[in-house]
């Protein structure tokens, strides 16, 4: 029997541009890219270099510090070039792709019949490792640790997040073999968080070996922090893993056939794209070759990931690991005029400044202008109203501010991530960046214990 979890604290944005129930193949993109910049706290050492012939599963670089665990190629083909930063610092090694994918083999097997160590050699090795991650910290998880419980989401409460049901109709028996590998790795249980109302048709309710637990209410009752919050908050000491559903799929597809398959279905949403769907690329695909001929013009802002907590692209930059949306929106950089003063018919505000709180239902075409600017960060009580974790988020920003390490373990720094954080972002007058605040605290205890 599920476990029953009603959130209260939240705002759902509603934005135009949801995704269609309908999923399209496109033709393979010309380059595909792996960033180091997409995993936190990760030093990349390369075992490749420009010209090298990889397939789809080589390695291309490992973690300095955890050496065991590789980033993969998603594809096969020739390694294009490695783009550096400042002081010569990897962020992105591109592939350029073959017609056909030639695919790197790995162990096939039931996990159910493999020891625990076979079961993390296979996944290491193929690349699938960072797939997985911890709290605390939010970073890829240790393979040294065992956890305490592994958590996954269902389901993604995010403006115009994907349906995680739909895109895994066609993948429930790969999923099922992930759940049993994953079930190995920990002493504890394995949980999976339905939405009462966002999960109609049950699919994922006949998942093997895993504790159900549901939750109602608004976002962000779909980030993992919330759950873990809510089914049982973190102490000090405890570590936690947590993992996409795709993901969980991925691992299974890995047992079931032993090829690193990087494909993943996502969605193109957005008041800018002019049919939002669904696509089946490669993971690392250029953001150009699917957009290109789906977006009105002007001047507008690519989201790889939700609009809260996605990074902003360019139209040639690649897709994100994590990510399986990409959002498009006006780009919001014109001045308004008379600004505030305005009546505000058709704004959104999470208040009654304005009147969206006459239309719940309204979908808003909203862009990224902040509408101010930079304010003394001041106790409001606006944050409360939409962070639904037992922590006070005022307080512990502020002891992250003066980098007090004894009160941000009081206030549950181990607790939380930039996406609990988010819409504490949207609602904040100060129009203080408070997801970097919360990453800079959290970095602070990673050296603080390292």
């Amino acid at each position: 029997m599920s476990n029953i979890i009603k959130i209260k604290k939240g705002l759902d944005i509603n934005l135009e541009g949801k995704a269609e129930k309908v999923i399209i193949d496109i033709p393979k993109s010309v380059n595909y890219a792996v960033k180091p910049t997409d995993f936190e706290g990760l030093t990349p050492k390369l075992l490749v270099k420009p010209g090298d012939k990889v397939k789809a599963g080589t390695s291309l670089f490992f973690d300095k510090y955890k050496p065991e665990i590789m980033f993969t190629s998603p594809v096969s083909g020739v390694v294009a070039e490695i783009i550096r930063g400042e002081r010569r610092r990897i962020l992105e090694v591109v592939v350029k792709a073959d017609d056909e994918i030639d695919y790197q083999v790995f162990k096939k097997a039931n996990p159910n019949t493999l020891s625990l160590e076979e079961i993390k050699e296979n996944i290491l090795k193929s690349g699938f490792w960072p797939t997985i991650r911890q709290r605390p910290f939010a970073i890829i998880a240790n393979p040294k640790d065992t956890p305490d419980a592994i958590y996954i989401s269902g389901f993604d409460s995010a403006p115009l997040a994907p349906d995680y049901e739909f895109i895994l109709k066609d993948q429930l028996n790969d999923f099922q073999t992930g759940i049993d590998a994953l079930k190995k790795m920990t002493n504890g249980k394995v949980n999976l968080s339905l939405h009462i109302k966002k999960n109609n048709s049950g699919l994922l309710k006949n998942t093997k070996n895993v504790d159900f637990h549901e939750f109602s209410g608004p976002h962000p009752v779909g980030a993992i922090g919330v759950q873990i919050n809510h089914i049982k908050p973190l102490n000090k000491g405890e570590v936690v893993w947590y993992i996409n559903p795709f993901d969980v799929a991925k691992i299974g597809k890995l047992f079931n056939e032993g090829i690193f398959d990087a494909s993943k279905i996502i969605a193109l949403t957005g008041s800018e794209v002019q049919k939002a769907q669904y696509y089946n690329i490669i993971d690392g695909a250029e953001i150009l070759s699917f957009v290109k001929d789906n977006i009105r013009e002007g001047n507008l802002r690519f989201i790889s990931g939700n609009v809260l907590t996605g990074e902003k692209l360019d139209k040639t930059n690649f897709l994100g690991y994590y990510d399986y949306q990409i959002t498009v929106i006006p780009e919001g950089n014109q001045s308004e005029f008379l600004g505030w003063g305005t009546p505000g018919f058709g704004k959104f505000s999470m208040t009654r400044t304005f009147f969206s709180w006459l239309t719940p239902k309204k979908e808003f075409k909203l862009d990224s202008n902040l509408h101010g600017g930079l304010r003394p960060f001041v106790v409001t009580g606006e944050l409360e109203k939409v962070f639904p974790m037992n922590i006070f988020p005022m307080q512990l920003l502020k002891a992250i501010l003066i980098e007090d390490i004894d009160l941000m373990e009081q206030l549950g720094i181990y607790e939380v991530a930039e996406e609990e954080f988010a819409l504490c972002e949207v609602v904040n007058t100060s129009k203080i960046e408070i997801q970097k605040i919360v990453r800079k605290g959290i970095n602070i205890m990673i050296k603080e214990f390292s």
